[in-house]
């Protein structure tokens, strides 16, 4: 309960005033209901008890007529305002969240990213907040109101009517609605946690099932995936039933509160006008203030079937709540165009492995040198290229840069003077001129041609669009080489001074391939460029190789 908690506090620090708003107008809203009842039921048994009397001609029905209207109205226009306040301040500060969830995604260390897959990661973002809107909306504000009304509801009973009749309906909404949710929390908890994790299994399954079908059919798993996607699916809809039977549970219990209430009510109410201490009239005031009262309980019927997934929701996000720690402004350093990328001791492993990944590496890289780094698959290549462009953090040693220690560097300057290509370089749905300019937002038409003829993509998708070619995700449509190039084309554009590349020719085909290391030296003189090779034409076209075991 302690991340339900923290979210609600998160929610209400961005929003106090609408949320404060929306509070007020939900305890009127309630207020009003109950009103209109005791009200409508004393006016109805006083004006009975009036014409029985023989006095109906003088009997003032105008000003209580007036106010049921007023108090119908009156509850009406609280309950619109009350959800325009209370959803606007919510789904303002949650669009927040999104954002803030999604920046401290992005400061996450590599090797956590690395090993993220992006449509799950924003599927369950998704998913929690989604999840985290009912905090407010359906747990904290109608627990809040609830309360607030029963206790004016109370006082203002014993006053009307009895003090008995206000203690009786106190006593048995407090201490059933607490009973039930309660309860009710305590057996759904579980259930609807696995349903949404059931949900989550069902939408990444089919979207693998619609993503890779093809692969899936050339490798003979369609049937095997379709049947884990049912697998989940059939979870989630056993587990919704079971929630579903705890919620219509809940509500009877809740109904049979009410239900008890009411007949309490009448009871003290009856024995009251017995003893002569109220009228027939005034005795009706408790049973039908009873009846608007139950109102304040139904909201908890929702609040005991979502608990378990709003907590486990808030188990996740709490962490992220705090603001993302922005690193202090840094000048761009001097840099010496004489000098590229330097080296020296570089040592690192991974969490949790007992083996350095690389361990006393050393590398002097100059301007207009390419350098390749060979060796066996884990060797360590794809690392010292991430270690070299700053993703992640060395164990031990100095890489220096034009000059000057990596991290005096700010993000901005290091990403403009240096330049990476990975092994799985992302695209984006959209068309070509919208992924060439994530590089080189300020580009012309005409330099964009000129980078992906550079790279020869440009006859491949002159006549299907040109730059307006579209791609659909993560650059469907285009093949494995010519997504390749279209990464390099990105890299070109940036025109960095010390250029990092992750086996830059990997489903290009040979002679292309040469085409292209040419034209990119050619394009890029002065660039230092370290590449991690496992092709030969890649170590060919390198001045020197340095050999990682």
């Amino acid at each position: 309960m302690r991340a339900l908690l923290s979210v609600f506090l998160h929610v209400a620090r961005g929003e106090r005033t609408g949320l404060t708003r929306g509070a007020v107008l939900s305890v009127v809203t309630l207020l009003a209901g109950v009103g209109l009842l005791g009200l409508s039921g004393w006016f109805i048994l006083a004006a009975a008890a009036a014409g029985l009397a023989g006095t109906g001609a003088t009997f003032d029905v105008f000003r209580p007529g007036a106010m049921v209207r007023l108090l119908a109205f009156g509850r009406t226009t609280a309950r619109y305002g009350e959800r325009v306040f209370t959803h606007d301040a919510t789904l303002r500060v949650l669009a927040g969240l999104r954002v803030r969830l999604l920046q401290h995604l992005a400061a996450a260390p590599f090797s956590r990213l690395e090993r993220l897959r992006g449509a799950l990661a924003l599927n369950r973002l998704t998913a929690d907040v989604d999840a985290l809107d009912g905090i407010t909306l359906r747990l904290v504000l109608p627990l809040g109101a609830a309360v607030l009304t029963q206790a004016v509801a109370a006082l203002l009973l014993a006053w009307l009517a009895t003090p008995a009749v206000a203690l009786w309906l106190l006593a048995v909404h407090l201490m059933g609605g607490v009973a039930v949710l309660a309860l009710g929390i305590r057996a759904a908890a579980t259930p609807a946690r696995l349903a949404e994790r059931a949900g989550q299994a069902l939408r990444a399954r089919t979207v693998d099932l619609i993503r890779a079908r093809d692969d899936l059919a050339v490798a003979g798993r369609l049937s095997t995936q379709e049947a884990h996607a049912m697998a989940a699916d059939q979870r989630r809809r056993a587990l919704r039933l079971r929630i579903d039977r705890i919620e219509r549970g809940a509500g009877l219990a809740l109904s049979l509160t009410s239900l008890a209430a009411v007949g309490g009510a009448l009871a003290l109410g009856l024995d009251a006008l017995r003893a002569g201490q109220i009228s027939a009239a005034t005795a009706a005031i408790g049973p039908f203030a009873a009846l608007g009262l139950a109102e304040t309980l139904m909201p908890l019927r929702r609040a005991v079937a979502e608990v378990g997934r709003m907590a486990d929701a808030a188990r996740r996000v709490a962490p992220d709540l705090r603001p993302v720690p922005t690193a202090p402004a840094m000048a761009r350093p001097a840099a010496d165009a004489a000098q590229g990328l330097e080296i020296q001791g570089l040592a690192y492993c991974r969490a949790g492995a007992t083996r350095a990944v690389v361990e006393g590496f050393s590398l002097t890289l100059h301007p207009g040198e390419t350098v390749a780094l060979t060796g066996p698959s884990g060797a360590g290549k794809s690392t010292i290229l991430a270690l070299a462009a700053g993703l992640i953090t060395p164990d031990a040693g100095t890489i220096t840069l034009a000059g000057a220690p990596l991290d005096n560097w700010p993000e901005s300057a290091l990403r403009t003077h240096l330049g990476l290509l990975p092994q799985r370089a992302a695209l984006v749905g959209g068309s070509l001129r919208e992924n060439l300019a994530l590089a080189a937002p300020d580009a012309d038409d005409a330099t964009m041609q000129a980078a992906l003829e550079q790279v020869m993509l440009w006859p491949a998708v002159a006549g299907r669009g040109g730059l307006d070619l579209r791609l659909a995700d993560r650059g469907a449509g285009l093949s494995g080489g010519e997504a390749r190039r279209l990464a390099i084309a990105r890299v070109l554009l940036r025109r960095p001074e010390v250029l990092l590349l992750d086996e830059p020719t990997e489903g290009i085909d040979a002679e292309t391939a040469s085409r292209l290391l040419a034209n990119l030296r050619a394009e890029l003189p002065r660039t230092a460029i370290a590449v991690a090779a496992h092709r030969p034409l890649e170590r060919d076209w390198a001045d020197r190789c340095v050999t990682l075991s």
